[in-house]
């Protein structure tokens, strides 16, 4: 399942204030319509890319935006460019310089998470001091991206229903040939760019970004995965660490199969969390305790992976899909009686509530059409990203695992290694601990029931890190920032203003 920070479910509420007259004295000064890039040395090969200077054009409500020009292949600059999309608003008072974010995915736009939810992203202590700064990363979005299918083929790929058994031979083959389709579509689509989409090459870029937005360190703040680009980053340039904030983090060295079983397990832990909420209360679907309600659950998604249902639409609902609309609420606690609702609807019979929250987690609009590239991207960058293996045998007995580990919903994430294992570009290297030897302190928040990216990863990157200290809050969801906890905003907005570090963990 993606990593990232999810939006969608937070009520958004825009004020706006009049002035009246003219007062240019109160308002803080423009920020400069070009970067000038920082001074270094980088070699001929790469001089152009870092020597180039941004200009900024203005978007809406006070956004600037530009684009930068990045190498293909970090390894042969002189193979062709790519582009960069940006967009950052100005500080609003006494600027430090720039803040790099990075929402997570990996596929998540920084552009569009910036410009349409600066506030979800940072607070207003931050965006005085800061410009904030969002980009897309190579692969994703408004950068030069990964293309793979139409609207209509997307449908077949993620709400397509197999005929076969689920684990057998010939459902195993079905699912081969749906990834070895979609492999060649983004190949042909996409061309060179998609071996060059590894988190490798991304953090190369956001180098590239730090000096030419005029920054002699980086300063840095990224969710989900954006915690494992960033932690690439240090391990990269440990002298070019600023202030680095890694909420919701990946812990580096685990294999995707200890992604999606640790994912599995997180998953099934935040569910049991809603049950137990919602049994307390007086409008939830189950009855019993939580064991009975998981039990209700776990036979609703083995009818409809037996017996789909229609949706007004048309489409069906299998499990993958219900698996689908199940997890994404769970990213945040106050989306919990959402959830409620889509569970009583399809406990009735009903699949369209189902079918709107698959939709809102894989970008897909009531029209057909879909809203970004992130599942193409996510795809690509994962599948160069770690090692995979699609012998059956293999994956049968990890299925077993999975589903030992999270009985519930374990068997519905399992025989993941089969999208990526005939991907055109192989993951080259090995998945090792970060350690980014010499870095400055790095901040490495966990929230201790994240479903997406479980507690133990912050702790686990924590304790690699030779200079990580880790920020604990003890509660429900996906990453931590600026969701109502003073605490956490406190620590975090200390370190990237002042560069105060906690002395201990605060335990929020």
């Amino acid at each position: 399942m993606r990593t990232r920070v999810i939006t969608t479910m937070a009520a958004a509420v825009a004020v706006t204030l009049g002035l009246s007259g003219c007062v240019p004295w109160f308002m803080p000064q423009p920020a400069p319509a070009t970067s000038t890039p920082s001074v270094e040395e980088v070699g001929s090969s790469l001089e152009p890319f870092y020597s180039q200077v941004l200009a900024w054009d203005d978007c809406d409500d006070g956004m600037q935006c530009t684009t930068a020009s990045a190498p293909l292949d970090w390894d042969d600059p002189a193979a062709g460019s790519i582009d960069l999309a940006l967009v950052r608003q100005p500080a609003t008072g006494d600027r430090i310089g720039s803040l790099l974010v990075n929402p997570g995915g990996p596929g998540g736009s920084g552009y569009e998470f910036v410009k349409d939810s600066v506030d979800y992203a940072t607070d207003a202590t931050l965006q005085e001091r800061f410009d904030i700064v969002g980009f897309d990363p190579r692969g994703v979005g408004r950068s030069s991206a990964v293309a793979c299918l139409d609207p209509a083929e997307m449908d077949t790929y993620l709400y397509g229903l197999t005929v076969a058994e689920r684990g057998s031979d010939a459902w195993i083959q079905e699912q081969e040939t749906s990834a070895s389709n979609f492999a060649a579509a983004c190949a042909d689509k996409t061309g060179a760019l998609l071996g060059e989409v590894d988190t490798t090459s991304g953090a190369r870029d956001l180098d590239l970004l730090r000096a030419v937005l005029g920054d002699a360190q980086l300063n840095y703040l990224g969710f989900s995965y954006g915690t494992f680009l960033g932690a690439t980053y240090a391990e990269l340039y440990p002298d070019k660490v600023g202030r680095l904030v890694l909420d919701g983090a990946l812990d580096p060295s685990t294999s995707n199969f200890e992604v999606t079983s640790t994912q599995a397990q997180g998953f099934e832990s935040a569910l049991r969390a809603y049950l137990t909420d919602c049994l307390a209360g007086t409008d939830c679907p189950f009855d019993g305790t939580v064991d009975d309600a998981m039990a209700t659950i776990g036979a609703l998604l083995a009818s409809v992976d037996a017996s789909p249902i229609t949706a007004t639409d048309g489409r069906q609902l299998g499990a993958n899909s219900l698996l689908t609309a199940i997890i994404y609420p769970l990213y945040q606690a106050t989306a919990w009686s959402y959830l409620s609702d889509m569970f009583e609807s399809v406990l009735q019979g009903s699949a369209d509530g189902a079918m709107q929250f698959a939709d809102a987690y894989n970008g897909r609009n009531a029209d057909g059409s879909y809203a970004d590239n992130s599942t193409e991207a996510f795809m690509a960058i994962n599948c160069v990203d770690y090692a995979y293996d699609d012998d059956p045998a293999a994956m049968r007995a990890q299925a077993a695992e999975i589903e030992a580990a999270a009985p519930t919903i374990g068997k519905y994430m399992a025989f993941g290694d089969i999208s990526c294992a005939n991907w055109p570009y192989a993951f080259d290297g090995e998945r090792q601990e970060i350690h980014a030897a010499g870095a400055a302190p790095i901040l490495v928040v966990g929230t201790t029931n994240d479903p997406a990216t479980p507690y133990v990863w912050a702790q686990n990157l924590a304790e690699q890190l030779d200079s990580g200290q880790l920020v604990t809050y003890e509660g429900e969801g996906h990453t931590a920032y600026n969701k109502s906890n003073s605490c956490v905003n406190d620590a975090v907005d200390s370190y990237l203003i002042d560069g105060t570090v906690p002395a201990t963990d605060p335990m929020c």
